[in-house]
């Protein structure tokens, strides 16, 4: 746990310490025109949605993972404890993981559709 928050502080300082540097756009009138040539879509300051959006991704998963570990081994415990209503137990258990893995590809397709229309 030590470890999981070392990395998640980590992760936030580094965060913070790039966005101003990924904030600024070039000064010189010259370099924006060289810019807009070679990349006529927009320029190279980075909207942060990308960022938001991959960060999402990756909190979608590995909250959906948990949910998945946590259905499963209440599932089977209750299965162990209680063999009688196994049938029942796994119906719901099926029901209530395709509940979160709809959530789970909302949350998903939304974090593509952020990162889509993220500007660069």
């Amino acid at each position: 746990m030590k470890t999981l928050r070392i990395v998640l502080l980590a992760m936030l300082v580094f965060t913070l310490a790039v966005t101003p540097l990924l904030a600024q756009t070039p000064k010189v009138e010259d370099e924006v025109t060289k810019l807009k040539a070679d990349y006529p879509r927009g320029n190279l300051t980075l909207s942060g949605a990308s960022i938001g959006a991959g960060l999402g991704a990756a909190l979608t998963i590995v909250g959906a993972g948990f949910g998945f570990g946590r259905i499963g081994a209440a599932a089977l415990e209750s299965m162990a404890r209680q063999p009688e209503v196994a049938g029942r137990v796994q119906t719901a258990m099926i029901i209530i993981a395709a509940l979160l893995e709809g959530a789970t590809l909302f949350a998903l397709v939304v974090c593509i559709i952020v990162a889509g229309a993220a500007r660069f």
